[in-house]
């Protein structure tokens, strides 16, 4: 439940929402807004509902009947202006962990375009003529004889810098595909296209599910591990360097964008002897672990922030605020 805004003054409200009105000559709606957030008070609401475990109702007439701490206006008041006081620091709390949330995932780029153009010394070759690429299996083919189901990779699987294998679908091939779609170690995935945004989004596979292929919205980049480390390939892909080349030659339609195969293969990519590339990578993912370490402390933060207003409310409805 809520109060109504003032923006929402003449608005409409279904049948399902009971709808009251508050006596302010005895409670002050401030007062009932805060108590409602309360455990003790949610509590109280569930004890006095009815219904199954789909379908719970707490009818008119029994919140009607709930009992409430009920102290003087002035006393209201004095426990209203506190709790908006004391929310207010929480909320400005709040707005500063988002901004460092934010910040810190901006690191790693940072990283990367402080160290890309640090390989400017270094030859450049074209993706295509450093690895291969291609494309996927097609959903929905139809398809003669005997087949062999494989767990396959969806766009959906494919994050920045990393892999969801959460929920990995299964499709039907021919058994002479297997060979031809099954990825390999090192193999670096790189999604097709997507929102703006996402142009780029690219991670090494590292045979986490086994006989896995892909579909043919991910391209599959095999690279030549005698001139390029795949983890390498990925931080330069993903690199702010990277996707502002694929954001210049995409093709854009209405909030999505995407890359081609003949695109993708005329990447520019600075090919530094391979332990200059490990050196790279070694810097990229120390610093990744810190900001890994970072979002474990904000996290705890972010607890403990989360559980200052419940426990004020207790505290100003107990009588201890």
């Amino acid at each position: 439940m809520g109060l109504v805004p003032a923006s929402l003054d003449g608005a409409l409200v279904s049948n399902d929402f009971p709808l009251f009105d508050v006596r302010a000559e005895c409670l002050l709606p401030g007062y009932l807004g805060w108590i409602c957030r309360t455990a003790s008070f949610v509590e109280l609401c569930s004890r006095a509902s009815e219904g199954t475990t789909n379908r719970v109702r707490l009818k008119g007439g029994d919140f009607l009947g709930l009992e409430i701490a009920l102290p003087p206006l002035p006393e209201q008041q004095r426990i209203v202006t506190q709790i908006n006081s004391l929310a207010a620091e929480i909320n400005a709390a709040r707005v500063l962990g988002d901004r460092a949330d934010l910040e810190s995932t901006g690191i790693i780029g940072a990283t990367l375009n402080r160290l890309i153009p640090s390989l400017s010394e270094w030859p450049t070759s074209q993706l295509g003529t450093v690895a291969t690429i291609r494309s996927g299996v097609t959903l929905g083919r139809s398809l003669e004889g005997e087949t062999v189901s494989l767990p396959y990779l969806r766009v959906a699987n494919v994050q920045d810098g990393w892999l969801d294998l959460s929920n990995v679908k299964r499709v039907s091939v021919l058994p002479t595909e297997v060979t031809k779609w099954r990825l390999e170690p090192g193999d670096l995935l790189m999604t097709e296209g997507g929102d703006w945004d996402k142009l780029g989004r690219c991670a090494v596979w590292s045979s986490e599910v086994a006989d896995c292929i892909h579909q043919n919205h991910i391209f599959c980049v095999r690279a030549d591990l005698n001139r390029l480390l795949p983890t390498y390939l990925a931080a330069y892909i993903g690199s702010p360097t990277g996707k502002a080349y694929f954001q210049s030659c995409a093709k854009q339609t209405t909030n999505l964008a995407s890359i081609n195969q003949r695109q993708l293969r005329a990447f520019p990519v600075a090919v530094p002897p391979l332990d200059v590339q490990a050196d790279l990578i070694a810097n990229v993912n120390r610093v990744r672990a810190e900001v890994i370490e970072l979002g474990r402390v904000q996290a705890r933060v972010r607890a403990r922030i989360d559980a200052l207003l419940p426990a004020i409310l207790d505290r100003a409805f107990a009588g201890a605020l």
